[in-house]
């Protein structure tokens, strides 16, 4: 049974992108597929720094870590085997400010990690260690940035380079949202559109 992780980047209650989360679990067939939800906004994820190194460092020399280190490690921890343990992940998150929610970039934080993600070898080429992986991406964005505008997006974009580059994994599919907020007149029309996209993805697991 395939397993697949679906990942939550936006606690809007009113945000299309929550939204295109919710239409996809909703639309899953779980008799065929095992399914495994995180929200990046509904629990602490400090970000990486200083706390984290030092961490590493403890553990390196099997020394305890305070409250606050042990704190990161195990959201750090979580993310990790959740990741790993998924046959399929897929983000649901929107475009802010150009580029993608700071909790989300925190989880990719999290798993970008030489010997999880990729490791160097001794001429310092690289190995895409999860490669097998599938990345559906459900991104929604007000403004419209598929044409003239392509330059100024970060989010896809961001997602595409991390995951399909950087970790050589397979993005099977895009379903972007976008014009909603540029056209009120159309609003509920582009949605509506959109998220009968998102169930179609869903039903293809």
């Amino acid at each position: 049974m395939k397993k697949i992780l679906v990942v939550k980047a936006n606690n809007r209650p009113d945000g299309v992108s929550a939204k295109m989360f919710d239409v996809f679990v909703e639309n899953l067939d779980k008799n065929k597929v095992e399914v495994t939800t995180f929200d990046v906004y509904a629990q602490a994820m400090p970000y990486i720094g200083q706390t984290l190194f030092d961490s590493f460092g403890k553990q390196a020399q099997n020394q305890e870590l305070n409250e606050e280190e042990q704190a990161l490690m195990s959201v750090r921890q979580e993310v990790m085997d959740k990741f790993a343990a998924a046959d399929t992940i897929v983000f649901a998150f929107p475009m802010w400010n150009l580029t993608i929610p700071a909790a989300l970039h925190t989880f990719i934080d999290y798993i970008f990690q030489a010997g999880f993600t990729f490791s160097y070898n001794a001429d310092g080429s690289m190995n895409q260690l999860l490669a097998d992986k599938e990345i559906v991406l459900l991104n929604a964005r007000g403004g419209i940035y598929s044409g003239d505008m392509s330059v100024m997006e970060n989010a896809v974009t961001f997602m595409e380079k991390v995951f399909g580059g950087m970790f050589g994994m397979t993005i099977t599919d895009e379903v972007i949202i976008e014009g909603h907020n540029a056209d009120p007149s159309k609003t509920a029309e582009i949605i509506a559109e959109g998220m009968e996209r998102v169930a179609a993805v869903a039903k293809k697991f």
